[in-house]
C-alpha cells in the first residue's frame, strides 16, 4: 500500500481530522448558568460596549479561519471547495500541532472575487486572523488586497507569504554556505504565480538586486507580462527588459527558485549557472529538476518541497508561529517587517557549526520553531506599530 492509498484509508477511519472541544465543564446547574443563560448575558453586554472585549471574553483571541474556494488545491488545481476540505482540515491540524492555534476550515462556493471577499469580511468578527489558502492567481492577489483593506485582523495568504518566508530563510543560510553576498547574486524565479511573485517581493526587500521571472513562455518582460501583478513586478525585475527562454535566463545565475512545473530544468541548464549555484526546485511532487541531477551538474546547495530530500522548504515552518505571534499581540496585520523577522528567526535555528549544504533549514519537527518565530513576529509587530497590545 503506497502513501496515497494508506492516507485514503486513514481518512475513512478518521472521518475528519479536527473537532470542536469545550474548554469548560458544564456538569451542574450553576455551571450551565455561568457558561450559558442567564450569566452569559454579561459578557455579551461588555462586548456590545467595546468590541475589542471579544478578544478577551471569547476564543476569538486564538481562532483563525482557513479559507479557500478550492481553485488551486495542493497541486491538484481547481477541484472545488468540498474537495479542498481535507487539505483545509489538515492545515487546521497543523496550526494546532505546531502553534497551538485553533483554526477552522471555511470552504466558499464562489469564484466571484467580490462575493468571496464579502463573505469572508462578514464572518471576520468571529476570528482573530484569516488564512487564505489554495486560491488561484491572479484572483488571490485581488482577494487578499481587498480583505486587508476591509478587515481589522491579519489577512495572510499562506501560499504566497508562507512560501516566500521559508524560501528566504533557506536562501539566507544557503548564501552563507556558498559565501555569496545577496546584493551580488543573479536570481531566477520560475513560476510568476502567487508563490513566485511573493517570493520575488520578499527577496527584493531582503536585498536582491538582479531578479528575473520566467513563465511558461519564457522570460517575463513588459511585453510578455500576463496580468497586473506581473506588469507591476516588471518595474523592479528584469530591468534590462531582456527576452528569451528559461534556459537563457539561467545562464550565469547564482540562484534558481522553482515554483512552476515538473522536469522543466535540465542538467545542462544547471551547468550553465554560476559556480556554487543554489537551486531550489520546489514543484511538488516532482521538482523542476531532481536533486541528484542538479548536484551532478554542479549545484552547491539544493532544496526542494519534499520531505524525502535534504532541505525541505515547507510552509509549516512559518505559518503556525507567524499567527501565534500575531495573535499574542493582537496584531491588526502581518506586515513586511513581520515576514522578514519570521524568515530571520527560522534561519537562526541552524547554527554556523551545523550549517552545511544538506542542512540549511530546520526540520519541520524541530520544537524550537513555533516559539522562536512567534517571538520574532511579535517583537516586529510591536516595533512596526502593528500590535494592539
Amino acid at each position: 500500500m503506497d502513501i496515497r492509498e494508506e492516507s485514503l484509508q486513514k481518512h475513512y477511519e478518521w472521518n475528519g481530522k479536527i473537532e470542536v472541544k469545550s474548554r469548560v465543564s458544564i456538569d451542574s446547574s450553576k455551571a450551565l448558568s455561568l457558561a450559558y443563560t442567564p450569566g452569559v448575558a454579561q459578557p455579551c453586554l461588555e462586548i456590545q460596549k467595546d468590541c475589542d472585549k471579544s478578544f478577551e471574553l471569547t476564543r476569538r483571541n486564538n481562532l483563525v479561519a482557513v479559507v479557500t474556494d478550492g481553485t488551486a488545491v495542493l497541486g491538484l488545481g481547481d477541484i472545488g471547495p468540498e474537495a479542498g476540505m481535507p487539505v483545509m482540515e489538515g492545515k487546521c491540524a497543523l496550526f494546532k500541532e505546531f502553534g497551538d492555534v485553533d483554526a477552522f476550515p471555511i470552504c466558499i462556493k464562489s469564484k466571484d472575487v467580490d462575493e468571496f471577499v464579502r463573505t469572508v469580511y462578514l464572518i471576520s468578527g468571529s476570528f482573530g486572523g484569516i488564512n487564505l489558502e489554495d486560491i488561484s492567481a491572479p484572483r488571490c492577489f485581488e482577494i487578499e488586497k481587498k480583505l486587508k483593506e476591509l478587515c481589522d485582523i491579519p489577512v495572510f495568504h499562506d501560499d504566497q507569504h508562507g512560501t516566500a518566508i521559508v524560501v528566504l530563510a533557506a536562501l539566507i543560510n544557503a548564501l552563507k554556505v556558498v559565501k555569496k553576498n545577496v546584493g551580488d547574486c543573479k536570481v531566477v524565479i520560475s513560476g510568476p504565480g502567487s508563490a513566485g511573485i511573493a517570493i520575488g517581493k520578499l527577496l527584493l526587500k531582503y536585498g536582491v538586486k538582479d531578479l528575473t521571472f520566467c513563465g511558461s513562455r519564457g522570460i517575463i518582460n513588459t511585453q510578455t507580462a500576463k496580468n497586473d501583478m506581473q506588469r507591476e513586478m516588471c518595474k523592479f525585475t528584469n530591468l534590462d527588459n531582456k527576452s528569451g527562454s528559461l534556459a537563457d535566463a539561467m545562464v550565469g545565475a547564482d540562484v534558481f527558485i522553482g515554483v512552476s512545473a515538473p522536469g522543466i530544468v535540465t542538467e545542462e541548464m544547471v551547468k550553465s549557472m554560476a559556480e556554487d549555484a543554489v537551486v531550489f526546485p520546489m514543484s511538488n511532487p516532482t521538482p523542476e529538476v531532481m536533486p541528484d541531477i542538479a548536484k551532478k551538474a554542479g549545484a552547491a546547495v539544493i532544496g526542494t518541497g519534499r520531505s524525502d530530500f535534504p532541505n525541505q522548504i515547507n510552509n509549516v515552518l512559518a505559518f503556525p508561529g507567524i499567527f501565534r505571534g500575531a495573535l499574542d499581540c493582537r496584531a491588526k496585520e502581518i506586515n513586511e517587517d513581520m515576514k522578514l523577522a519570521a524568515a530571520y528567526a527560522i534561519a537562526s535555528l541552524v547554527s554556523d557549526e551545523k550549517l552545511s549544504p544538506d542542512y540549511i533549514i530546520p526540520e519541520a519537527f524541530d520544537k524550537r520553531i513555533g516559539s522562536t518565530v512567534a517571538q520574532a513576529v511579535k517583537e516586529a509587530a510591536i516595533k512596526s506599530g502593528a500590535a494592539r497590545i
